[in-house]
């Protein structure tokens, strides 16, 4: 294929899918480099993409836009990019990807009724809904343009983030302190508050100092700041970061611990210590890309404690994990048993041996 000058890739899901697809914008800066790279995405997920350097402009859509925003962004894409790719196996990301390129590939599931798909593709890409990981999975779409894959997830900031976050902290970022994130966005990847609380105990008994990251809506605020009191010493700054300042906070910390978050993600992108919290979420699918890691295998299996260079994955207890199911009534406002009963002893030992007081540092399996 001749280098485009124009490419748009559209990423209309979760925030975490956004940044999962940063390897494939690093593949296609890395084979294309003059060319000027898009990301379309939904509004509320732009933020992980604000200093990533491989693009030159983020577009955004409300999840469920008005027929007039739907106007003004189908006049702004269309026919302007000479590739279009859609990470998104759904209808609307794959029309978008039709109207706005003139050579186009994307994802397209199994089954007769998502066949119309192929005919608005150049280059239709099977997507795999339960053994691929989502990374490769984007990557298969740098393969169907014969472009070799990255393999790094992308996360970034800039001088500027790094001076704001200097001035909400009360110590300096080479004092050894530990980042938890406590309340993911929905309740069926919630772990218990009494758990969180021990392994802060545990943490500052190990002379570290314990920071507490969130977002700042309201529900979350309440419970990071109920948290914060019953952790002595933490410092909660929930609701004051930008996802880049958050980026820079990570990168200094000694060790992370929190559930199935963007944060997660960005703490094991980042080549520190990571404790990753599952329950019902497949980690084939969506466990965190550990840094470092390459090559078109999943680096997690779906079952079992397992760790990979920087990152030791802790699943829920129970025959029923994971169930893929989005908590045990099957929505998102409720609970998983399975994750709510992790023992924070698990959780603190996971910690010990990231921190080097274990005799054992290679990658293991359970």
């Amino acid at each position: 294929m001749k280098p485009p000058r124009r490419v748009l890739v559209i990423v209309t899901r979760r925030i975490g899918d956004v940044l999962l697809a940063t390897p494939l914008l690093r593949a296609l800066k890395r084979a294309w480099p003059d060319a000027a790279i898009d990301v379309l995405v939904f509004q509320g997920t732009e933020g992980v993409l604000a200093a990533n350097p491989d693009i030159r402009r983020v577009i955004t859509i409300a999840e469920r836009p008005g027929w007039r925003q739907h106007l003004v962004l189908l006049a702004a894409i269309a026919r302007r990019y000479d590739v279009a790719l859609s990470a998104v196996p759904s209808d609307r990301p794959t029309l978008y990807a039709w109207l706005a390129g003139r050579w186009r590939a994307g994802l397209v599931a199994d089954g007769r009724q998502h066949r119309w798909k192929t005919r608005l593709l150049q280059r239709a890409v099977r997507f795999d809904p339960l053994h691929t990981h989502t990374v490769l999975m984007h990557l298969a779409l740098a393969r169907a343009l014969g472009i070799a894959p990255r393999y790094e997830v992308i996360v970034a900031w800039s001088d500027r983030d790094r001076r704001e976050l200097e001035r909400q902290l009360p110590f300096e970022l080479n004092v050894p302190y530990a980042v938890l994130h406590t309340h993911p966005k929905f309740n069926y990847k919630m772990w218990r508050r009494k758990a969180w609380t021990e392994v802060a105990q545990w943490l500052s008994a190990q002379g570290l100092r314990v920071v507490l990251s969130g977002s700042g809506e309201a529900a979350e605020l309440a419970y990071v700041a109920a948290l914060a009191r019953e952790m002595p010493g933490a410092i909660n700054l929930a609701g004051k970061l930008t996802l880049c300042h958050a980026a820079c906070l990570l990168a200094h910390a000694r060790v992370y611990a929190g559930p199935d978050t963007v944060v997660t993600h960005m703490a094991a992108a980042l080549g520190i210590p990571t404790i990753a919290l599952f329950g019902p979420s497949d980690p084939v699918k969506w466990g965190p890309w550990p840094a470092g890691y390459s090559g078109n295998a999943n680096p997690w299996r779906r079952y079992g404690t397992q760790r990979v260079n920087n990152v030791t994955l802790i699943p829920g207890s129970g025959t029923c994990v994971p169930c893929l199911n989005e908590g045990c009534d099957r929505h998102i406002a409720s609970f998983s048993d399975c994750l709510r009963q992790i023992p924070a002893f698990r959780v603190t030992a996971a910690l010990a041996d990231a921190l080097g007081n274990s005799p054992s540092r290679a990658a293991t399996h359970e």
